[in-house]
């Protein structure tokens, strides 16, 4: 009988979690909000990519459809909604739910705001270059600050929508850096320099996705970091979901070293 997992992806763990499952003959079913994140997946007959941003209806449909064993949701640690909607979608269809959660990060010297609206809240009453690591969902909510085309140099995705965004929103071109993360510590350094960053705004993306590297880097050039606090939630870290799958669907002789990415 067909063993299968359904896999919300949206973190660099997801591709680690779906290589592990192929190797082990479980079919994945991998589901990615971007064509860019599905081109991060390797062509395998076990894993199977869809992109598509599903409303709780379309879940409902596809756990039909599919049938999987086990529900893995390893979306980031932001996409609140993704994980509530996949919650709710479990809960209502009948299927066992595992939440993959990178572990948060210790984070002395930053200033912690609960959303976005209370870090433009605290940005408006100082001055001084700011670069945004957190993408471009939220480059709009950035527009209430005062003179932002200025003052802010911004991070995204190396991808057409991001970037019409941000022109779009009145972002200066040579104030738009679009690469894929994570960056390392130099590289970030060079990128704080080079904006002349006072305030550096990011989010909590764990070890795996650069935090500890960035702020390093903002304590080198003397920046604030000014960091959007996680939504509370409880989940397995990398090392003991891959445990546990090997456990279910595995042998002794797996190892994660032997399907993690180069």
């Amino acid at each position: 009988m067909t063993r299968k997992v359904w896999l919300i992806a949206g973190t660099i763990e997801g591709r680690k979690i779906a290589d592990a499952l192929a190797a082990m003959q479980v079919d994945v079913y991998v589901s990615v909000a971007t064509a860019y994140g599905a081109s991060l997946y390797p062509e395998d007959p076990h894993i199977h990519v869809q992109v598509k941003r599903m409303t709780l209806e379309d879940m409902i449909q596809f756990l039909q459809e599919v049938q999987p064993d086990l529900v893995l949701d390893s979306s980031h640690p932001y996409a609140v909604v993704v994980t509530e909607t996949v919650q709710e979608a479990c809960r209502l269809a009948g299927y066992p739910y595992k939440r993959m959660l990178r572990p948060a990060s210790p984070h002395p010297d930053c200033i912690s705001v609960k959303d976005f609206p209370e870090a433009i809240e605290f940005l408006s009453a100082t001055e001084g270059p700011i670069f945004l690591t957190t993408g471009s969902k939220n480059l709009k909510d950035f527009t209430k600050l005062p003179d932002y085309a200025e003052r802010i140099t911004c991070r995204i995705l190396p991808l057409r929508d991001s970037l019409d965004n941000a022109l779009t929103l009145g972002y200066k071109p040579g104030q738009i850096i679009c690469m894929q993360g994570p960056f390392d510590k130099a590289l970030n350094v060079a990128m704080f320099r080079r904006c002349g960053a006072k305030y550096i705004v990011s989010k909590d993306s764990g070890t795996a996705g650069g935090f500890a590297d960035k702020l390093e880097a903002a304590a080198e050039v003397g920046a604030r970091l000014i960091l959007i606090d996680r939504n509370p939630e409880t989940g397995e870290n990398l090392e003991q979901v891959l445990a546990e799958l090997n456990a279910t669907f595995g042998n002794e002789d797996y190892k994660e070293s032997d399907h993690a990415e180069s």
